[in-house]
């Protein structure tokens, strides 16, 4: 009977470590010095892991041209928030390949060295920011959770777990953490035509948007700092090309030689961005 009994708790015990090791397990800390950028990683079992990047980019904020102005408030924004003081978090939003995600891994590398930390998050995994939050709230490293090209569809899950981290939960913000959000959307959730009606006009011409409306910009005005980025001009993207010519080590004469193959390059392209400039520059670096 004990021999039986002994062989059934042995067969339950295996049954509950197989069990167990298909539940969601909480998220466990890396090793927080084997990098200075993480990637949020959710397997098929539901488990999230924190996985270190090992190539990290190495774009520099000297190598983005004709952003100035966009360049100095993240780079201020970022200071503020390495040093301890207040900081907001950040929405990029503009014209496609014009340097958004290169802006904000430029302050990666020039901050790293001070404390900065990198996490990437999809937007499918938003739902499990809390739970980031919650590993990193202790760290005395400061870290920007960074969601690129961030929009959403009516009814995801993840929006409504950005919108509560932003500005809605019970809970206060965490201090050494920051996000920083890409986007081609302004609110970050579709527009239509049919929303418009829903605004409405009081007699003296004030217009005051519709409750479908306002949840939508909700969620964007819950970023303290919104930073736009333009399409180049001509001049602006011959000047992006002539800055990667240089830094790939083509000499002056070979880069003025290039402008008419750059915009031809562009052309075909359909585009003027820092994106194609770059693509552009690798390409007749090169042939070179």
């Amino acid at each position: 009977m004990n021999e039986k009994f002994e062989q059934l708790m042995e067969r339950a015990g295996a049954l509950l470590s197989r069990i167990e090791a298909i539940l969601p397990q909480p998220l466990g800390a890396p090793d927080w010095h084997a990098a200075v950028a993480w990637r949020y990683r959710k397997r098929s079992s539901g488990h999230g892991s924190l996985e270190p990047v090992r190539h990290v980019s190495d774009m520099r904020l000297g190598s983005l041209r004709e952003i100035d102005p966009q360049k100095e408030k993240i780079q201020r924004n970022t200071l503020q928030f390495v040093e301890g003081k207040l900081g907001n978090n950040v929405l990029l939003t503009g014209a496609r390949g014009t340097g958004k995600s290169s802006l904000i891994k430029a302050c990666l590398n020039e901050y790293a060295p001070r404390g900065l930390r990198l996490i990437e998050v999809d937007k499918s995994d938003l739902v499990d920011l809390p739970d980031i939050v919650e590993v990193v709230s202790g760290r005395p490293e400061k870290f920007i959770v960074f969601c690129d090209d961030l929009s959403f569809e009516d009814g995801e899950p993840g929006y409504k777990a950005l919108k509560s981290i932003l500005d809605g939960s019970v809970a206060a913000a965490t201090p050494n953490v920051l996000i920083y959000a890409t986007s081609n959307r302004r609110h970050l959730l579709p527009e239509y035509m049919k929303e418009n009606l829903t605004y409405q006009h009081t007699e003296d011409g004030e217009v005051h948007p519709g409750e479908v409306v306002e949840e939508k910009i909700s969620l964007s005005e819950r970023f303290g700092l919104w930073v736009s980025f333009y399409p180049f001009s001509q001049e602006e993207y011959l000047t992006i090309v002539a800055q990667w010519l240089s830094s790939f080590g083509v000499q002056a004469p070979a880069i003025e030689a290039a402008r008419p193959e750059a915009l031809v390059w562009a052309l075909e392209r359909g585009s003027r961005s820092g994106r194609v400039a770059y693509q552009f520059a690798r390409d007749y670096a090169g042939r070179q």
